[in-house]
């Protein structure tokens, strides 16, 4: 009889390898990420100043939705200072501006998430999702020379020759391809903390609405404890 240990395990490696990986053989990445198995939130749509996601994607504000990210980890903002629009995206831009994550290297889609109070004040002077977003892709960048020679070399003078096959070392990088491959968010509750979450590199998030058997769109949670949807 198997422990509840092993039971255990193979759970997490059934979830672990949904979508291509290799059964039994465990995740196939260098380190793997607690972010592939154990990682759903909902949005604070009520706090939100903004539309949800689901509804900027097309779908009904009272359907009922489910969107996957290939996400890495949140990684936090901590911004208790800054009380314009203007102070708290220089914040969220600064922590977007890496070198090491995935999605500067590809065409990605990463989320940002704004704590209710940021998403408040950043609203409050003005900014929809588009301005946030053009705002984030003009000042979410690094110089070319933050990088390595080898990445300059091989990645960016190769795959973006168009932008950096001549460029020196101030050019700057753009963290994504495009202002509007950031999704944004708002999550959680009191507190003047974001998130910015990167994404495993080329991949598109995909959002589909909850049916029930009839085919009718889920609008509650109560509709799934009836046991009605599918």
């Amino acid at each position: 009889m198997q422990s509840n240990a092993t039971i255990g395990r193979a759970i997490r490696l059934a979830l672990i390898n949904i979508g291509g990986a290799i059964p039994r053989i465990g995740d196939m990445a260098t380190f793997g990420s607690p972010a592939k198995y154990t990682y759903c939130v909902a949005e604070n749509e009520a706090e939100s100043p903004w539309e949800p996601l689901h509804v900027e994607r097309g779908f009904a504000r009272e359907a009922t939705t489910v969107t996957v990210f290939a996400a890495e980890g949140p990684h936090n903002i901590n911004d208790h200072e800054s009380t314009t629009a203007v102070g708290i995206l220089k914040m969220v831009a600064g922590t977007m501006a890496i070198t090491g994550a995935n999605d500067v290297y590809y065409e990605a889609q990463p989320l940002v998430v704004f704590g209710p109070e940021h998403a408040a004040t950043v609203a409050r002077d003005g900014y929809a999702k588009a301005d946030v977003r053009r705002f984030l892709f003009e000042h979410a960048r690094l110089p070319l020379g933050n990088f390595s020679q080898e990445n300059i070399d091989r990645r960016f003078r190769v795959e973006f020759a168009e932008r950096f096959a001549n460029a020196n070392l101030d050019a700057l990088v753009p963290v994504v391809q495009r202002a509007e491959d950031i999704a944004i968010i708002v999550l959680g509750g009191a507190g003047k903390h974001s998130a910015y979450i990167p994404t495993f590199g080329g991949t598109r998030s995909v959002t589909r609405a909850l049916k029930r058997a009839d085919g009718e769109i889920a609008r509650s949670i109560g509709e799934f404890r009836a046991g009605s949807t599918r």
